[in-house]
């Protein structure tokens, strides 16, 4: 293999985690597991290793590709787990009581919710439209209040003492360039799901957050190129960009017994990129292709 395609293998958003794992001890046999936007990218990575930990996993997504969420669905099955699909947006508030009440009929009550259904358009301030803005909103705020407040009222009901997984990004706190409505509805929704977790904790439902730093997905390979994102790994601490792996390794964690005394608590699962303040984004290094 040349070295630009071993580049590019390495840095495969379908690159697939190597086994005797964590994962592999099932230390979520028996659990149920929303996963919001989990048909690609840091979503997938995540319902595949709740899967493979032993959960029953619904996948829920938005959009056109159909077969990937159907391909995410197929790799669950094999590992044993039950699925379902449900293709609805998070930001619909009818279509969510009906998911919520379909994942309590065919899999059971949840034990787990992973927030990670997102969209943006990641323009400036003098460029972003309005209904882009709303829109951006509605999913990536609103949607995670439906989902936060649907599963906690599900779990209270049930006696169950859950786990609730926020992925949240370091531009709730860092904004990046040109991502007005994306900075915007991470900083709203971290501060939402933190306090969320300051009353529920008093429930016994645990609230905590992911942090990936740059991640290799399918929607970044469609923004930046595999090109540009292969010379920006080389910049980054450990010379590699993340992987869905990476983050879910760490969602995994927080959902199962070994994290039970931890609230409100972030992990960064950026290789310490933005210990330096981000430099990498500094002077805008990314193109977009």
């Amino acid at each position: 293999m040349s070295g630009s395609n071993a580049a590019q293998a390495e840095q495969s958003p379908t690159k697939r985690a190597k086994t005797n794992s964590f994962a592999d001890t099932k230390p979520l046999l028996g659990k149920v597991a929303l996963v919001t936007g989990s048909s690609e990218g840091i979503g997938s990575g995540v319902a595949l290793e709740l899967a493979r930990a032993g959960a029953d996993i619904c996948v829920n997504y938005v959009g056109k590709d159909d077969a990937a969420a159907e391909d995410v669905a197929k790799q669950i099955r094999e590992l044993g787990q039950r699925v379902i699909v449900v293709k609805e947006s998070v930001a619909d508030r009818e279509a969510m009581e009906k998911m919520f009440s379909t994942i309590q009929k065919e899999l059971g009550v949840l034990d787990i919710l992973v927030t990670s259904a997102m969209t943006a358009k990641r323009a400036s301030i003098l460029d972003t439209k309005p209904e882009d803005f709303k829109n951006t909103m509605d999913v990536g705020v609103f949607g995670v209040f439906n989902c936060m407040q649907l599963a906690a009222k599900q779990m209270i009901a049930a006696g169950k003492k859950g786990s609730i997984v926020h992925i949240t990004s370091p531009h709730q706190s860092w904004p990046a360039k040109d991502a007005i409505d994306y900075n915007t509805a991470k900083a709203g929704a971290h501060h939402l799901a933190l306090s969320v977790a300051n009353e529920l904790m008093w429930k016994g439902i645990r609230v905590n957050f992911v942090e990936p730093g740059w991640t290799v997905t399918n929607n970044e390979i469609r923004l930046f190129g595999m090109d540009q994102l292969n010379e920006n790994a080389k910049k980054m601490p450990f010379g590699r960009l993340g992987q869905p792996s990476d983050s879910a390794k760490a969602v995994l964690w927080l959902c199962s017994e070994e994290s039970s005394f931890v609230v409100g608590t972030t992990i960064k699962c950026d290789s310490g990129m933005f210990i330096e303040g981000g430099q990498s984004w500094n002077s805008a290094p990314r193109e977009r292709v």
